[in-house]
């Protein structure tokens, strides 16, 4: 990586953060407008207001996807272990995320009134999206497996020798090819992700979906709460 694309990363870096901490403020906000319209007695009558705060939610999380994936085509390792996530956090990674299925146990634990007919739509979209988190499994390993082969391993068991005879320009080529198929692989899990929840939101019901984005809010927040203390207590 040049110095000029070097400095261009770390711009890049430095503005995410600044993002994601302005939207981590906005998810608790919105944690607070979901706790509060769940304690309220009777929705039937407000099922628009619902609606609308169920979508300002999902616009939430879609900011963060698109902010996350311009940073990925400035450089996708950054994502797979992002500054921005404790240590902690990234343990829960899976393909630079969360693995989509989670998002049927936060369901599971937050949803005690399913009806028959959303129980068997849940399962079938559990289904579908453990097979596709297989596909893109698969397509990663594919992409990791070639790293293994030539001419990168040749080009590594010369050790410091200086490449020579365009050797150079070949690895070049490799490793951005290498690293276009891993934003297609990032994107596509994000798309994944995005997808399952919103299939999960078509089927709930709206104050159902107030329980799962609540669940799904809280979850996150904890998670890196005891993140960043467990990063404090050893010094990170």
């Amino acid at each position: 990586m040049s110095p000029k694309s070097r400095r261009t990363v770390i711009t890049s870096v430095r503005e995410f953060e600044n993002f994601f901490q302005g939207w981590l403020v906005r998810q608790e906000h919105y944690l607070d407008e979901l706790r509060s319209n769940l304690r309220t007695s009777d929705h039937s009558s407000d099922e628009e207001h619902l609606r609308d705060l169920i979508g300002r939610v999902l616009a939430h999380y879609q900011q963060y996807y698109e902010e996350k994936s311009r940073i990925s085509n400035h450089d996708v390792s950054l994502v797979f272990s992002p500054p921005w996530f404790s240590s902690f956090e990234r343990s829960f990674f899976w393909i630079a995320g969360f693995k989509p299925v989670l998002t049927f146990r936060i369901v599971g634990s937050s949803i005690g009134d399913m009806s028959e007919e959303q129980v068997e739509r849940m399962e079938r979209l559990k289904a579908e999206t453990k097979a596709d988190e297989r596909v893109l499994d698969n397509e990663l390993a594919r992409i990791q497996e070639s790293v293994a082969a030539p001419p990168i391993v040749e080009i590594a068991r010369r050790g410091g020798n200086p490449l020579v005879d365009g050797e150079y320009d070949e690895m070049e080529s490799v490793i951005e090819t290498l690293r276009t198929q891993m934003e297609v692989v990032v994107a596509n899990a994000d798309m994944l992700r995005t997808r399952t929840a919103e299939k999960v939101v078509e089927i709930l019901t709206p104050v159902q979906n107030l329980r799962f984005l609540a669940a799904v809010t809280e979850l996150q927040l904890k998670i890196r709460m005891c993140g960043w203390q467990l990063d404090a207590q050893i010094g990170r």
